[in-house]
């Protein structure tokens, strides 16, 4: 995707120094700044911080965690304890699982000697297997967009929420990577971008949009029905940071709740993520870990000061209780279709099946 204009991805990677470079995505949208990632403890800290957000970048992250993790020893014992330390920062987000069970896959059988090198060959292959994914997953869903328009130069009204775009992978997006296909076939598109509080991922939507061009306005999340409503919403597409066997779909709170108004409206609901984020061992969504984040999220509110200066501001008391849960689940029967890269199926077992048929004795 493009950063005025230039060609960027979400994610550098500097084998011959051990290290990766990520946007600080907790500095967005009003910096972009570029971190070195160069420790086990710097790649945890950036899942675990939001510094990098989106099931796949933090799949990819992870991978690139594990082979930084190998640099200066690679036995049993430290490759056991850096997939344990990254696989703890994040339990929703099943692509983070997935990249580090991929890993081990691949460096177990090797001795200790060959595992570096092999773990930063298989962690390049998950980023670029990503990127491909992806940039399938945009053209199945420009399909889709097509079968919305009724007349030749009308606009597609899409809306999503939180962040599954460019900046949520290694490149293109999952939801938004069909906006993006529309957009760049000359599809006029135009994105209702949901703030999604308390970490306001809406707010790095808006922002890539604004970087490749794409039309879009930012909304308050409570103000999605209303639209819905007054027919100013052709169609809902979102991403996942976990999809159960049944179809069952577990993205960023918020999401079952627009899956509802869009049921109510007879809107089509789309969820879009490749095969990493497809757990065929989770039964359904009740079995999906929901996270807990911490309470200052919803306590402060971040931004820029009146100096342009990064500041918070407090609008709760450091004791008021607080729930804060990262993720809800939105059950099969209210997503209109799934789109990976192999195409579209149902939300259903018997769906994904369709497109992953070795998963049938699973």
């Amino acid at each position: 995707m493009n950063i005025d204009g230039i060609p960027t991805r979400t994610l550098r990677a500097h084998p011959d120094q051990r290290a990766i470079d990520i946007i600080d995505q907790t500095r967005l949208p009003h910096a972009l700044h570029w971190v070195r990632v160069a420790t086990l403890d710097e790649a945890a800290h950036a899942i675990r911080a939001m510094q990098v957000r989106g099931a796949p970048l933090i799949g990819a992250t992870a991978a690139y965690g594990l082979a930084i993790a190998l640099d200066f020893e690679a036995s049993d014992t430290r490759l056991d304890e850096a997939i344990a330390v990254l696989g703890a920062t994040r339990p929703t987000a099943v692509n983070l699982h997935w990249a580090l069970a991929r890993m081990a896959k691949v460096l177990r059988p090797l001795a200790p000697a060959m595992r570096c090198d092999a773990a930063w060959a298989e962690a390049a292959a998950i980023a670029e297997e990503d990127v491909a994914q992806n940039a399938a997953i945009g053209q199945h869903g420009l399909k889709l967009w097509k079968d919305l328009i009724v007349a030749d130069g009308q606009t597609l009204n899409v809306m999503t929420h939180c962040n599954a775009g460019w900046l949520a992978t290694v490149d293109w997006g999952t939801a938004l990577s069909p906006i993006y296909a529309a957009h760049d076939a000359g599809v006029p598109v135009h994105v209702w971008v949901s703030e999604t509080r308390p970490r306001n991922q809406g707010l790095l939507t808006a922002w890539e949009l604004e970087q490749h061009g794409v039309p879009h306005t930012l909304i308050a999340d409570n103000a999605a029905g209303l639209l819905m409503r007054q027919g100013k919403v052709d169609a809902v597409i979102v991403g996942a940071d976990r999809i159960a066997a049944n179809g069952d779909v577990a993205n960023k709170v918020g999401t079952y709740l627009k899956a509802l108004a869009c049921a109510d409206n007879g809107i089509p609901f789309y969820v879009a993520a490749p095969r990493s984020t497809l757990d065929f061992a989770c039964p359904e969504g009740a079995d999906i870990p929901i996270e807990e984040r911490d309470g200052d999220e919803f306590r402060l509110v971040h931004g820029l000061d009146r100096h342009a200066q990064p500041s918070a501001l407090r609008q709760l008391p450091a004791g008021e209780d607080v729930a804060n849960p990262a993720f809800d689940v939105t059950p099969n029967w209210l997503v209109k279709a799934i789109i990976t890269e192999r195409g579209v199926c149902a939300a259903s077992r018997e769906g994904l099946l369709t497109l992953y048929p070795e998963e049938a004795g699973g």
